[in-house]
């Protein structure tokens, strides 16, 4: 299966994704994002669930559907949401090679 063609991904979907390795519901998501990156990245309910609507669209995340009227709906990644996070870290990581590798060269 050729990846399909996807765009760098913002700071807060590629956080969205990241939490969603284990169920979570908004609020949890909310707060698992804070947690990971020590409060520097603070996401507001018309952000994340904008988000969450345009992620589960897509095929990324899909809601856990547990039979209960619980308000508190679960997301969780999908393979395809995997797939594009992968994606998303290998493209962050040469980034990071890149700038490492220029600017070392450049102390010496």
């Amino acid at each position: 299966m050729v990846p399909e063609e996807q765009g760098a991904l913002t700071e807060a979907v590629f956080y969205i994704l990241l939490s969603l390795h284990e169920p979570l519901h908004g609020y949890g998501i909310m707060q698992k994002v804070q947690e990971l990156t020590n409060g520097r990245v603070v996401l507001g309910p018309g952000t994340l669930y904008g988000a969450i609507n345009t992620l589960v669209e897509k095929g990324w995340i899909r809601p856990l559907v547990d039979g209960s009227d619980s308000r508190r709906k679960e997301y969780l990644i999908t393979e395809r949401g995997e797939t594009v996070f992968l994606q998303e870290l290998a493209r962050l990581e040469e980034l990071v090679r890149h700038g490492k590798s220029v600017t070392r060269s450049e102390e010496q």
